[in-house]
């Protein structure tokens, strides 16, 4: 964004104090490996600008305040300074040696039932790009997973930007409304629509521009806790198209409600529609809309998955649950169930439709033992 400001701007500085110059300043060139860029006065230095690292530093003798964090992104932050992670600079500045690109962190799993109900009051933050947040699973089951029921009131331009994820996994199901978006290698912008979905494979760059009156959309991620990263240098669309090119060994998916085939579900008296996420991840994760076709087998389930959650889209559903008492879902409700607790689905009205989502996509499903 450009304001008055920016126009004039040509440089910016991260000002330290530095008691004594000359040890402070050996220290920076000697062993952070930063320039001098310019220091004055000759006869008695006071102040020296430094520049290294993507930054530009200004070192004044006789400045009073903090001394200032330094964190510098190393590619091996213990082989930079023979071990050490953590140093101090004569002025007290304190230098963190970090991962530049960390690997990402997989917390783990503390399954628990957890049911979200969409009520008048329902708690909606607000997020990134201004879009309003619903969590749907609070404990994020330790850490591990993520589920968040978005909204964009109105309708119009988004005020996004391009920009990636760093994921084990990532999926966009479009609930209510429309939303037009732009993903890296493939093509031009689209319209997503209710019933349609997009699995976003880790790192692929993607932007949303455009979404229609009161936008709803359901996100499942893993880990809960992930990093969005600004993307600067690529405009979108941009020119390659590769539509099966490998993200951290997945293939970016757009499946729509419309092309959809329906086959027979796990549970009896179903039937639902595959959204091509397990194959597009080999496996990793499954997804799939469920909806009536039939009596359908009420009869208590185990299953071995390492998550499982469903979101009741249309109509209403009793869950019960070992060792609860049966709850009554409705559209906008949602439940995670933990391996291994027998559940049931029961007093399914006609017009009932989950959207299940699943990790690994391939677990067992077996009834319960008396």
């Amino acid at each position: 964004m450009t304001t008055q400001l920016t126009r004039h701007v040509e440089a910016a500085e991260v000002v330290l104090p530095a008691k004594e110059l000359g040890e402070t300043l050996d220290f920076f060139t000697r062993t952070l490996g930063f320039r001098i860029d310019s220091i004055f006065p000759a006869d008695d230095p006071a102040t020296v600008v430094l520049s290294g690292h993507g930054i530009r530093l200004r070192l004044e003798r006789g400045r009073q305040g903090p001394p200032g964090l330094l964190r510098l992104l190393c590619d091996d932050p213990r082989a930079a300074a023979g071990g050490e992670t953590v140093l101090t600079a004569p002025n007290g500045t304190r230098v963190e040696l970090v991962e530049a690109d960390p690997p990402l962190h997989l917390p783990e799993m503390r399954p628990s039932v957890v049911i979200s109900r969409i009520t008048h009051d329902a708690a909606w933050g607000t997020g990134r790009a201004g879009m309003q947040y619903r969590d749907l699973i609070p404990d994020r089951q330790g850490g591990r997973f993520i589920a968040s029921h978005i909204r964009v009131p109105g309708a119009g331009p988004v005020p996004d930007y391009v920009h990636f994820h760093k994921v084990r996994f990532q999926m966009i199901y479009c609930y209510r409304g429309w939303v037009r978006l732009v993903y890296e290698d493939q093509g031009e912008p689209f319209v997503m629509r209710a019933g349609d979905c997009v699995l976003q494979p880790p790192e692929i760059r993607h932007r949303v521009l455009e979404s229609g009156d009161d936008l709803e959309v359901i996100e499942i991620g893993c880990p809960a806790d992930h990093i969005t990263c600004v993307d600067h240098d690529l405009d979108l669309p941009n020119h390659t198209v590769n539509a099966d090119r490998l993200f951290s060994g997945q293939r970016f998916v757009r499946h729509e409600v419309a092309k959809a085939e329906w086959r027979p579900w796990r549970l009896g008296g179903f039937e639902a529609r595959d959204l091509g996420i397990g194959d597009a991840t080999s496996g990793l994760a499954g997804v799939k809309v469920a909806r009536v076709a039939g009596t359908v087998d009420e009869t208590p389930h185990r299953h071995d998955a390492e998550f499982l959650f469903h979101f009741v889209l249309e109509g209403a559903v009793t869950v019960s649950c070992e060792g609860r008492k049966p709850e009554a879902l409705k559209a906008g409700d949602s439940i995670a169930l933990p391996a291994h607790t027998a559940f049931s689905l029961a007093a399914a009205s006609a017009d009932l439709e989950i959207l299940e989502v699943a990790l690994p996509e391939a677990f067992a499903l077996v009834p319960a033992a008396p």
